[in-house]
């Protein structure tokens, strides 16, 4: 417990608003995808930024190609 108290605060304050911030896009990103917003704004709360750019891997990239080849055929 005493590794906490050696972490200055104004490393943590940050890191706890881009956690913040994070997992609030990406429930909101979700929600709109309809992709589990619950499961991906939570696991955007854990951690930096593994959870972010597995989401943009995985439900952003493939939208955006359907997308994309949505326009095409059109």
């Amino acid at each position: 417990m005493t590794e906490l108290k050696e972490i200055p605060l104004w490393i943590i304050v940050p890191l706890v608003l881009v956690l913040l911030l994070q997992g609030t896009w990406m429930f909101l990103d979700a929600g709109k995808r309809g992709k589990w917003r619950w499961l991906w704004g939570l696991w955007g709360l854990t951690n930096i930024p593994t959870p972010l750019l597995i989401y943009l891997f995985f439900v952003r990239l493939p939208d955006e190609r359907k997308k994309s080849h949505a326009r095409k055929d059109e």
